[in-house]
């Protein structure tokens, strides 16, 4: 009978247990298309693709942002920051796990006191003295809360979950910060070659100048053309400080990102060429492996569903395990002899009988919180593929407008060619060649502004597809 009774004891906490524990934890499930709408020029990458793995940067094979970049990994505060909420939440789980495991602790004192003679008497029939004793304590104590309801294991799978979700946000601050200083570094190299077009312009505006301030010094040419051809130096010398603004705009946050102050911070003008490499990409699916976002708010939900157990056990008692001895004398030298020995050994059991519904909502709570952590999933989800696929079809519609552009830039040449002869030969005046310059000018600059646009389009398409984050990069 005893042995039935003990059966169903345990049959019965048993039960009470699997209640009360979190829900076993499965990856939201989400609806993916099997291929993108955009495919030329782009190839086919599995998720573990080498090209994008790492240091992705330096696939654009420049190296003055790879030394940025390193720069920036290195100084970048946002980063540092990202890097101890790491470490905060690693700790954080050895916090939690510590619950597992039995409290011990040594308590040691030594104590003289007076008592009072005119303290309340313990029987009537008795008289208070005034004692003056030493007390020597030396002791130890052990706690341990016996987690039959899996509070403690729930909040131990939490607080894992919620480090993952700190390592996987530490790789997105990381991919961001890296994303926005090569896009930032690429604006700022195609301004380079602008102005450089600009200035190579304006030198043949200038000569243009001369050669019309010489023809109407001889009466060749009317004062209408030469102050036209002075506008049209005026407008590109303008346009070239403008341009000079923009610039050090893009220098200067540059220098933020990599951690330097503005003022102590140059970087020299060069023209690069500005040619996006060839990106492999993967399937829809793949981006789920690839994206620390996305791997962020998974690991918020599984950290969401643990929260669950933990608001479920508050319905069940708290069983704690108490154990505790040392020795308790009024002489030093008698401390540790057997009769200044005590000890307890028990155990408390805790249950909340009415909370006017509190234990519920907490419940509820949690599973509204889970709730919302798998919706922020999911939508992270959906805005990684919109990502990817503006990506992609950006650059499939720069590569054509880009074609487009230089066609122009060959065709604005011709006619600026044309338009010269037929001024020298005095068929046209001087406005045809002016409209003539413009047009090569702007038509220059366009296309070396889709070049620029090109390589950003090219950055935001690797930090969409995940950049160098590798799933085993952190436990």
């Amino acid at each position: 009978m005893n042995q039935r009774r003990t059966l169903g004891a345990l049959t019965a906490a048993l039960l009470l247990a699997g209640c009360a524990s979190a829900p076993v934890y499965e990856k939201p499930s989400i609806d993916l298309p099997a291929m993108w709408q955009s495919s030329a020029p782009f190839r086919t990458a599995m998720p573990d693709d080498a090209g994008l793995k790492g240091n992705w940067w330096e696939v654009f094979g420049d190296a003055q942002l790879n030394q940025l970049a390193q720069q920036a990994l290195a100084h970048n505060q946002g980063l540092a920051g990202a890097a101890a909420r790491l470490a905060q939440a690693r700790s954080q789980v050895t916090v939690s796990s510590a619950g597992l495991f039995p409290q011990a602790g040594l308590q040691a004192g030594a104590a003289r006191q007076k008592t009072s003679a005119n303290r309340p008497l313990a029987a009537y029939n008795a008289t208070s003295q005034s004692v003056v004793q030493d007390n020597y304590q030396l002791g130890f104590a052990v706690n341990y809360e016996a987690d039959l309801f899996g509070r403690v294991h729930s909040g131990v799978q939490g607080a894992r979950a919620s480090a993952e979700q700190a390592a996987a946000d530490f790789e997105n601050v990381r991919l961001v910060l890296t994303s926005e200083l090569a896009a930032d570094y690429f604006n700022l190299r195609e301004l380079d070659a602008e102005i450089d077009v600009l200035k190579q312009g304006i030198v043949l505006q200038q000569k243009a100048y001369d050669f019309i301030q010489a023809r109407h010094e001889l009466g060749a040419a009317t004062g209408l053309d030469l102050a036209q051809q002075q506008s049209l130096l005026d407008a590109s010398q303008t346009q070239l400080e403008l341009l000079h603004s923009q610039r050090s705009q893009y220098e200067h946050a540059i220098a933020t990102l990599t951690g330097t102050p503005a003022p102590s911070f140059a970087l020299p003008s060069a023209v690069v060429a500005l040619r996006p490499p060839s990106l492999p990409v993967g399937l829809p699916s793949d981006v789920l492996q690839r994206r620390p976002d996305v791997a962020a708010a998974e690991r918020a939900v599984a950290a969401a569903n643990a929260n669950i157990g933990v608001a479920r056990a508050a319905w069940f008692p708290s069983v704690t395990l108490q154990s505790s001895g040392g020795w308790d004398s009024n002489q030093m030298s008698r401390l540790l002899q057997a009769p200044s020995l005590l000890w307890s050994l028990g155990a408390a059991v805790t249950q909340t009988l009415f909370d006017a519904g509190k234990s519920d909502a907490t419940v509820a709570i949690a599973q509204a919180g889970y709730a919302g952590a798998v919706a922020n999933y999911r939508q992270s989800v959906l805005v990684a593929m919109q990502e990817v696929e503006d990506g992609m079809s950006a650059l499939a519609a720069l590569g054509r407008a880009l074609a487009l552009s230089e066609a122009g830039v060959r065709s604005a040449q011709r006619v600026l060619e044309l338009a010269n002869d037929r001024y020298t030969g005095g068929v046209e005046t001087y406005f045809d060649v002016i409209t003539a310059q413009q047009t090569l000018l702007n038509n220059q600059r366009l296309a070396m502004q889709i070049r620029g646009r090109q390589m950003v389009a090219s950055v935001y398409l690797v930090k969409a597809l995940g950049g160098g984050w590798t799933t085993n990069r952190y436990p």
